[in-house]
């Protein structure tokens, strides 16, 4: 009782934690850290205040201040702006809950033929790295969970850190950035949820296919007297891969959502520490707990990096 009781306050803590961070982040952006939609419309506002009409011409004087409030809504939501400037429409493109399935498409057609680029020697380098990283990970295992099945001094962590607790945190990230941008009307904490999302998604949908593929056992599933090796191949298939351990979804959905938040309010040095220190610490709770191998976690970390970073936001202004 007493763990579920500081459980409810832990939850209830990052929800309005997070809620009253959205508008820090939000607010003191200096010129510098502006975005060049940011930075250009200021530019013109001043061109423009500067332009003055000849005397008498009563709706030319007041053109400047009307520039003045168009261009401080333009600031406010600088991604409506883009929509209307042919130039930067075509380096962004707004995520809508109706393009969204679209949008995860094309997302998943760059995933899918990303080996013909591999067999191109294009990213040979990274991808080698991952995959020896990899492979490093799954002959430690079995020595690492062995070491973890003898102590006792995660007892505490993994009730904190179970399945149900990181995944309800989760998504409470990009939940609460959405009810933030519909009650204070702000596109761009909007548009970091549907991003939010459509990463989770586009992360989702491969790691689903490997887990069907490799069927591999999770170690709380592992008989006490065994060693952990010979984990491949044996579990019993599962909708979505459920029973599978190989990669971690969970690891794939919190660096999908702690990156989309990361990369966009990056102007705040803060954020990327504090986002990816939240993801290193869900991720790294899978371990303990049993529920994945280390090279589990490993793996869909960086399926949900890589995949956000360098596919669900590329070519876009943030």
């Amino acid at each position: 009782m007493r763990h579920r009781c500081r459980l409810s306050i832990l939850l209830v803590a990052i929800f309005f934690c997070g809620w009253g961070a959205t508008p820090l982040l939000h607010s003191q952006v200096s010129v510098a850290d502006q975005s060049p939609v940011q930075q250009r419309t200021a530019v013109e506002v001043t061109n423009e205040a500067y332009d003055l009409p000849a005397i008498g011409d009563s709706e030319t004087l007041l053109a400047p201040v009307a520039s003045v409030d168009r261009v401080s809504q333009e600031t406010q939501n600088p991604e409506e702006h883009v929509q209307d400037n042919p130039n930067a429409a075509a380096t962004y493109q707004p995520v809508t809950w109706k393009n969204l399935p679209k949008r995860i498409l094309g997302d998943q057609k760059i995933v899918w033929t990303f080996p013909v680029h591999l067999a191109q020697g294009q990213h040979l380098a990274p991808a080698l790295g991952v995959v020896g990283v990899t492979g490093g990970f799954i002959v430690a295992d079995p020595h690492i969970l062995v070491h973890l099945r003898n102590t006792t001094a995660f007892h505490e962590f993994d009730e904190i850190f179970s399945g149900a607790n990181t995944a309800v945190v989760t998504a409470l990230v990009p939940a609460t950035f959405y009810m933030y941008g519909l009650v204070r009307k702000d596109s761009y904490a909007e548009q970091t949820a549907l991003l939010a999302g459509e990463a989770y998604l586009d992360s989702a949908i491969p790691t689903i296919a490997m887990k069907l593929v490799s069927r591999r056992v999770r170690p709380n599933a592992v008989p006490a007297n065994s060693n952990f090796s010979d984990t491949f191949f044996t579990s019993h298939l599962s909708v979505l891969g459920k029973e599978s351990s190989f990669p971690s979804s969970h690891a794939a959905a919190i660096f999908s959502v702690a990156t989309v938040v990361a990369e966009r309010y990056r102007q705040h040095k803060w954020v990327p520490w504090v986002m990816y220190g939240l993801a290193g610490a869900i991720s790294f709770s899978r371990v303990p707990t049993f529920a994945h191998f280390p090279s589990d976690v490993f793996l869909g970390a960086v399926l949900g990096y890589t995949i956000t970073r360098f596919d669900v936001l590329r070519n876009r202004l943030h």
